[in-house]
């Protein structure tokens, strides 16, 4: 029999698939890679906001991830140069906000779990919280999938077909603010990029639709975690690395197959 504990991780990794995977294949596509961790970096110091001024932390990080997604996105669309951009943006939002946290004493020892995810921790609220946000992406995203696909594979097909890319760019930019919100309690700031980005690529090399890319994101998603936990049960290893390199795991193998699917 699996403990109350481990049950509650397993579904919160399941849960949050729902948003990374059809997410993720949007930042795959728009090589939003370093939008997604300039969003995540800023989440810490959501964290900072939340004990400073008593917001629960979800909130705290939604309003502060929200806010670099709209500034990085605004910045975007003013055409500046986004790679040196985002980079000074994304380091300096952890910084700011590891500082920031360094001002409350309590929550000094627990720092690890903001950076690197503590999903052996996640209590039945929490849960509920990750499940709610990954339904709500996962519907947002189905909902104007569509209006998406098409500002992300031509903005000029876009705009002739009656769709406003930039309304569809605010609609990932506030996705991924959600996502990020859910997502730090299960496996950190500096790994919520990583849980966008690899189960997408890896499904990307044995998908054949840009819908089956999304659900296969989302399954890979699903199982990454639940092998990262069994690893981290198994090995005694920290459990949002250990879903990472579980999800890291299995791009290789559909990288190979892809491959061979190619050749043959």
């Amino acid at each position: 029999m699996f403990d109350d504990f481990l049950i509650r991780a397993a579904l919160a990794g399941v849960g949050l698939s729902l948003a990374t995977g059809p997410l993720g294949a949007f930042v795959v596509w728009r090589r939003m890679a370093y939008f997604g961790d300039a969003t995540a970096h800023a989440a810490i110091l959501g964290v900072a906001l939340a004990l400073a001024t008593d917001l629960p932390i979800t909130l705290g990080t939604l309003v502060v991830s929200a806010a670099m997604a709209l500034t990085v996105a605004g910045l975007a669309a003013r055409g500046w140069a986004m790679d040196t951009t985002l980079g000074v943006l994304a380091h300096s939002a952890l910084a700011f906000g590891l500082v920031a946290v360094s001002f409350f004493p309590m929550v000094r020892t627990d720092l690890s779990a903001w950076l690197f995810g503590d999903i052996l921790a996640v209590s039945k609220t929490e849960l509920a919280l990750v499940w709610a946000g990954g339904a709500v992406v996962a519907a947002l995203i189905a909902w104007r999938w569509q209006a998406l696909l098409t500002a992300t594979l031509n903005e000029d097909l876009a705009h002739a077909s009656g769709i406003h890319p930039g309304r569809e760019r605010l609609v990932l930019v506030l996705a991924l603010a959600l996502t990020v919100a859910v997502a730090l309690k299960v496996v950190g700031a500096l790994l919520i990029a990583a849980m966008l980005i690899i189960p997408a690529a890896a499904a990307r090399g044995i998908a054949r639709s840009p819908e089956a890319m999304a659900l296969g994101a989302v399954a890979i998603g699903a199982t990454a975690s639940l092998a990262g936990l069994r690893l981290s049960l198994w090995q005694d290893t920290p459990a949002g690395p250990s879903i990472i390199v579980a999800a890291a795991a299995v791009f290789v193998l559909a990288a190979g197959f892809g491959r061979m699917r190619r050749q043959g």
